[in-house]
C-alpha cells in the first residue's frame, strides 16, 4: 500500500475516512459473505487504491466501484487495467442513482465511508440495489444494525434497515486490520434483501415515521411519543385507541416494539388518516 501511495504521490486523509484493508484474512471473509459468481454485477463505494476492487474483479463478476476523491482515479485505472469487466466510477455516493450506473447490482460489497455509513446504507436499501449487501462498519453500527427489541441498541437505524432486509454481523474486525489504524473497531454485516416487505413498499416510509416519533423520546410511553408523527399533533386519547386498535398497549415504549408491531401501528394511523 505504501508503495503504490508514493507511486502516485498520494496523501491518505484520516479525517476523511480514508483507513484502507491491509488484512488478507479480513478480505477473505468480505468475499466469503459476497459468494460471488461470475454472474454477479457488484456495486463497491469507496474504492480508494483498489485493494477490495481488485479481490472482487477476481472472482470473475462485473465490478462498478465509486470513488469520490478524484486523487485516487488515476491509481483505480492503474490497479484495474488488467480487469476489463471494472467500471470506475468518479462520483458522490450519497447521490448515486440507478441511473447512474452501467448495469443493475446484484450485490454490494463495500467497507463504506463511516461519517456516511447509515444514510448511505439507508439509501443503498432504499433504492433495492442488490439483493446482498456485504459492508464494512463502525463496531458500534453494525450492533445497531442486527439490533433486535429490548436491547440498548435496539432504535431507528434496526428498523429502518430491517423493513428492507435480514442483517446479520458476520465478524468483528480490529483496528490492526486497516492503514492508518482507525480509533474504532469495525465489523463486517451481510444484510440479505427480504422477499417480503412488512407492509407495501410505498407505505415504508410512513412506518418510518411512526418509529421516528417512537424513538424520538425513548423514556416516554407510545401514548406520549406518538402524539405527533410526521409533525401532525394527536390527542392522547386518539393515540391511545390507534395503539389499541393495532393491538398495542399505548403504555409501552417504542424500543419494546417489534418490527411486524410498527407495522401494525403504521396501519392504524394510515387508516385513521
Amino acid at each position: 500500500m505504501r508503495t503504490a501511495l508514493a507511486a502516485f504521490d498520494l496523501r491518505l486523509r484520516p479525517a476523511r475516512g480514508q483507513h484502507f484493508l491491509t488484512s488478507r484474512r479480513i478480505l477473505d471473509r468480505i468475499l466469503d459473505a459476497s459468494a460471488l459468481t461470475p454472474d454477479d454485477v457488484v456495486l463497491e463505494v469507496g474504492a480508494g487504491i483498489g485493494t477490495l476492487t481488485v479481490a472482487l474483479a477476481r472472482t470473475g463478476a462485473q465490478v462498478i466501484t465509486v470513488e469520490v476523491d478524484a486523487r485516487f482515479i488515476p491509481l483505480l485505472r492503474a490497479v484495474c487495467a488488467p480487469y476489463p469487466r471494472v467500471r470506475i466510477l468518479h462520483a458522490d455516493a450519497m447521490g448515486l442513482t440507478p441511473g447512474m450506473l452501467p448495469a443493475v447490482p446484484t450485490k454490494v460489497v463495500a467497507n463504506l465511508p463511516y461519517s456516511i455509513a447509515s444514510p448511505l446504507l439507508v439509501r443503498l436499501l432504499e433504492a433495492r440495489l442488490g439483493r446482498r449487501l456485504v459492508v464494512m462498519v463502525q463496531e458500534e453500527v453494525a450492533r445497531r444494525l442486527a439490533a433486535r427489541p429490548d436491547s440498548k441498541t435496539y432504535g431507528l437505524l434496526s428498523v429502518m434497515v430491517q423493513a428492507y432486509a435480514t442483517p446479520q454481523i458476520v465478524a468483528l474486525v480490529p483496528r490492526t486490520a486497516f492503514y492508518p489504524a482507525p480509533q474504532v473497531r469495525s465489523a463486517i454485516v451481510r444484510l440479505d434483501a427480504r422477499d417480503r416487505f412488512p407492509l407495501p413498499e410505498d407505505r415504508l416510509p410512513a412506518l418510518v415515521e411512526v418509529a421516528r416519533a417512537a424513538f424520538g423520546q425513548r423514556r416516554k410511553m407510545l401514548r406520549s411519543a406518538l402524539q405527533r408523527v410526521a409533525g401532525r399533533p394527536r390527542p392522547a386519547e386518539t393515540v391511545e385507541a390507534l395503539c389499541r386498535k393495532a393491538g398495542i398497549d399505548p403504555r409501552r415504549r417504542g424500543e419494546s416494539l417489534s418490527l411486524e408491531e410498527f407495522a401494525r401501528l403504521t396501519v392504524a394511523f394510515g387508516s385513521r388518516e
